[in-house]
Parts: C-alpha cells; sequence; structure tokens
C-alpha cells in the first residue's frame, strides 16, 4: 500500500513517535507547498491514500478523477473546504477525519493576546537593538475579553480571561450565548453590542459558507481605537481587505493574525507582515509536539486499520 503525505513543511513527520504506525508501508513524504494541480496529480498518481495535514492541501473533483488509485484520505482532524467530500464519494474513496484538540490553539490564543496588549515584540526588538524600554503596553485586568464561537476553543479562553480577571462577552449562536450564560458569562444582546464593547475581540467559528466573511467593514468600524482583533481561526471569516482598511482608519487599533487567505507567506514584504500595528504568526496554533502526535497518531491508525481490511 503506498501512501503519500504532502505539505510536510517542517520536516518534522518522519521525527514524530506515532510515524511508526506507518512501518512496512510504502510513505513518500514531500516537504513543499504545492498548489498546481498536474504537479500534484504526478505526485498522487500511485498512491493508495494520502495523509492530509488540515487544510493545506486543497483536493477537488478534478484532482480526483486523476487519482484512480486512491482509496483513502486520512484527515489529520476534521474535514473543511479544502476537501470535496461528495466528489470523493461519487469516486469511492474513503475520508477518514480526526477529532483533534482545543488546547494548543487556545494557548495561541493567549499568548498572542498577552504578546500584543503588551507590546511585547516592539519591546524585545528594541532591546536587541540596544534600547531600552522603547514603549508601553496594556495590562489584561479589567478589560472585556470578546469571544466570537463559544465551542471547545472559545470555552477555554473563557477560562482564561476569568483567571486574569477580564469580563467575558460571548456572541455566536442562540445556542452558544445560552451556554455561556449558563457557565456564568455574559452574552452580548447584539452584533453591534459585542464589537463595541470588546476590548479584545477573538474569532473561533468553523469556515463554512454561512461564516465566510462574515466580519465586515461596518463591525471592525464599530470597535474600540484601542481595541485588538485576534484570528487564529481562519482569514476568511473577515472580508476581503476589511481589516487593512480598518486598522488604516483607526478602529480596531491592533490586530494578531495567526491565519492568512494564502499559505504559507513567503513573502517578507507581505502587507500584513510590515503593518506596524499588525502581529503575525505562520499558523502555528495547532503546530505543537503534542498536537500532532494527536493529529497523525490518528490519521497514521486509520490507515492502519483501512489496511487491514
Amino acid at each position: 500500500m503506498r501512501i503519500v503525505i504532502p505539505d510536510d513543511y517542517q520536516r518534522v513527520v518522519q521525527q514524530l513517535d506515532c510515524f511508526s504506525l506507518l512501518e512496512g508501508f510504502d510513505v513518500c513524504v514531500y516537504h513543499d507547498a504545492v498548489s498546481d494541480p498536474d504537479v500534484l496529480a504526478e505526485r498522487f498518481a500511485d498512491a493508495d491514500a494520502l495523509v492530509l495535514t488540515r487544510e493545506r492541501t486543497h483536493i477537488d473533483a478534478a484532482l480526483l478523477a486523476r487519482l484512480p488509485k486512491l482509496k483513502l484520505i486520512s484527515q489529520t482532524g476534521r474535514a473543511g473546504p479544502h476537501l470535496n467530500l461528495e466528489a470523493c464519494r461519487e469516486r469511492g474513496v474513503i475520508v477518514a477525519e480526526g477529532t483533534g484538540s482545543p488546547i494548543a490553539a487556545a494557548e495561541l490564543t493567549w499568548a498572542l493576546i498577552l504578546n500584543a496588549r503588551r507590546q511585547l515584540r516592539e519591546a524585545m526588538n528594541g532591546l536587541y537593538a540596544g534600547h531600552w524600554q522603547v514603549n508601553l503596553g496594556q495590562r489584561l485586568y479589567g478589560q472585556t475579553l470578546g469571544i466570537w464561537g463559544y465551542g471547545k476553543i472559545g470555552q477555554r479562553l473563557a477560562r482564561y480571561a476569568r483567571a486574569f480577571d477580564m469580563r467575558v462577552l460571548v456572541w455566536g449562536s442562540e445556542a452558544s450565548r445560552q451556554a455561556a450564560i449558563a457557565d456564568g458569562y455574559e452574552a452580548a444582546s447584539t452584533r453591534e453590542a459585542f464589537f463595541e464593547q470588546a476590548d479584545v475581540l477573538t474569532l473561533h467559528l468553523r469556515l463554512l459558507p454561512a461564516t465566510r466573511h462574515c466580519v465586515s467593514a461596518a463591525d471592525l468600524s464599530r470597535m474600540k481605537p484601542d481595541a485588538l482583533l485576534v484570528n487564529t481561526s481562519r482569514a476568511e471569516l473577515i472580508a476581503p481587505g476589511a481589516l487593512l482598511d480598518a486598522l488604516d482608519r483607526g478602529r480596531p487599533g491592533q490586530a494578531a493574525l495567526d491565519v492568512f487567505e494564502q499559505e504559507p507567506i513567503l513573502q517578507a514584504d507581505h502587507p500584513l507582515l510590515t503593518h506596524p500595528r499588525i502581529l503575525c504568526t505562520p499558523h502555528l496554533g495547532y503546530v505543537e509536539k503534542h498536537s500532532y502526535e494527536a493529529y497523525f497518531g490518528e490519521a497514521f491508525a486509520n490507515v492502519r486499520e483501512f489496511a487491514q481490511g
């Protein structure tokens, strides 16, 4: 059985403990980022199974039609819009999903919040350049954390905020708002109030047709001039161009991003990377040792189970 693993940018998959689950299989791992369908078709032509790293590789109907040997796609975490499930069903390709974990993503989100609010990057850059105390950040105590999406990550962030003596304000579906109230937090009375009251606003929604571009320019214009917008979920939740324009207009005052519309970003002069009030990390939310062991361990176990019949 031939297994192909694309998009291992960091060259870490073969170093994981769980990689031993694929012992005895013919495994090919690619370490670059490729989107050209002709290149992908060539690389996947002999694959019986693909193991996908989250949403890095796009598999559509046209590509599937060029992969007659493919029988299984083992997805790390849950399948998203990168994978055409209907086309998989039509071609008899089984898709095995994983479960994932909220822990690493929640911790990364909180690290971004602390870093951005205290302006640590600027202070550290100043120190390493020979300057001492070049700026003045803000504490989190007493500020309002707005959470859009009260799922596993949002719930964990609410607990972090409570430990920091922050007010927690939740927006989302009626079920999300009621769950937040049951846990002792506040639900925003309206969407407008949610954006107006949050000092730090963080997005935790799955990318679906209903959530794509759900954060509009009008929403951002309601935020405080010193507010921080954090997105570690999906870049496409925000309307195209709206964030850069809003920052240039002064509302919100800061942003911290872990996700981008095109990944990976390899251009140092990218407008999001060069903006003075945006803190960026290279999609590290789930990129952590224990998370990788869990994600890939489950995906590799699904491959073994499939192979054994």
